[in-house]
């Protein structure tokens, strides 16, 4: 067996790594085969097999349409306590640039966000945590689907999730590009944005490009309240609190009737903020913004402000906790406690609304593509598999350790 070229402490990573090269082989089977949310039938079918040769309790399907949740019991269960963790099982609608054995099957899918590593890690813990039982609760192992935009994490609330499991905290962690293998990082607050969809509907009067004195142009409208959205942030969200305000896309008339003014325009893009106080703020003042510019120029402006996913905010005990148990994998000065948030999102944040819990990061650098997150020539590194494994049991045995005797 080849030994894992990433090293760690403690009983549960010199476990995992025994089994390293079988999680490789399945990350790198699921990354060929990418499915989009609420359609990950392959991806459920090996993690339910994975799962029955692990030797889990019990394996419940169905929930959130395509989502797993696997049960091992420990030792003993006389504490009563449940600890959740979870992985997210889908794959992106983007095309794979990459050339190794592995890479996708399916034109136009792959997993580029490393969604088949953090469904591997989960296996991994899985089988550890099945073969030695050393904690005193139960380990409910959460296979979601649907995280990249379909909000598949509250299609398993609603579906009973945590009337059916009802755990006492929840844990989930991402791999990160930008932080070095071996590496971990968390902060006790905010970790991601809350992402919200802004579509913006410009009504006017079209006419010919050669009078246009007899038009009202959506197309200059358009443009005003581009780039007056964003003194929205500069000039109504306080310096030290953050916001972001993208306006992306812009349909407007025909390329090809380069002399008609279109009677219609629209924009769609979205807004990323950490605080409700905010999000409120700026929903509010896009659309008192977009209207009175629009009524300026005899058009009308309709602001869609659609709330996608929330903010992902840890706890604070769970994410002190979480970084300690780090810290007894990989030590202390490998964990990084205040790491700074991302302006992405992550639907980990409804999980995080309906239980206490704790969002980690775990490094794994950008392999020799060099391909960052939604990158066409990203992969997984495989050397974290282990370490993310181990992490995740280690969850489990700290927060629900056996009595000593």
């Amino acid at each position: 067996m080849q030994a894992p070229r990433l090293r760690a402490g403690g009983r549960a990573f010199a476990h995992i790594a025994q089994f390293h090269p079988e999680l490789t082989a399945l990350r790198r089977d699921l990354h060929a085969h990418p499915e989009l949310g609420f359609e990950e039938v392959y991806t459920a079918r090996r993690v339910r097999e994975a799962l029955r040769v692990c030797g889990v309790d019990e394996i419940h399907e169905g929930i959130g349409r395509t989502g797993i949740v696997a049960l091992v019991r420990g030792r003993s269960t006389s504490s009563g306590s449940m600890i959740g963790l979870r992985a997210d099982m889908d794959a992106l609608p983007m095309s794979e640039h990459n050339d190794f054995a592995w890479k996708s099957c399916k034109p136009g899918l792959m997993h580029g966000c490393g969604h088949d590593g953090h469904t591997t890690m989960l296996v991994g813990a899985a089988r550890y945590l099945a073969e030695s039982r050393n904690f005193d609760g139960t380990a409910v192992l959460i296979f979601q689907p649907g995280e990249e935009g379909y909000a598949g994490a509250r299609a398993m609330i609603e579906d009973g999730l945590f009337e059916r499991f009802p755990v006492q905290s929840v844990y989930a962690m991402h791999n990160w590009p930008a932080m070095k293998p071996g590496t971990v990082g968390l902060n006790p607050g905010a970790m991601m944005a809350a992402a919200d969809r802004v579509t913006i509907e410009i009504q006017g009067r079209g006419g010919h490009g050669a009078h246009a004195y007899q038009a009202t142009d959506v197309v200059l409208v358009a443009a005003h309240i581009i780039t007056a959205a964003q003194s929205i942030v500069a000039r109504n969200v306080r310096p030290i609190e953050s916001a972001v305000i993208s306006l992306c896309a812009v349909q407007a008339g025909d390329m090809g009737a380069f002399s008609v003014l279109p009677g219609s325009a629209r924009i769609v893009g979205t807004v990323r903020t950490f605080d409700a106080a905010v999000q409120d703020l700026v929903e509010k003042r896009l659309k008192d913004l977009c209207s009175a510019i629009a009524l300026g120029f005899g058009a009308t402006a309709t602001v869609h402000y659609e709330r996608i996913y929330p903010a992902t905010i840890n706890t604070e005990d769970e994410a002190t906790f979480a970084a300690e148990v780090a810290e007894s994998l990989v030590g202390a000065d490998h964990v990084v406690r205040d790491l700074e948030p991302s302006m992405g999102a992550e639907d980990f944040s409804f999980m995080l609304q309906a239980r206490p819990g704790a969002y980690l990061r775990i490094g794994q650098g950008t392999g020799a593509s060099g391909g960052g997150l939604h990158n066409s020539r990203y992969d997984f590194n495989d050397d974290i598999l282990p370490l993310g494994a181990a992490l995740h049991a280690g969850l489990i045995e700290r927060a629900m350790p056996l009595a000593t005797p």
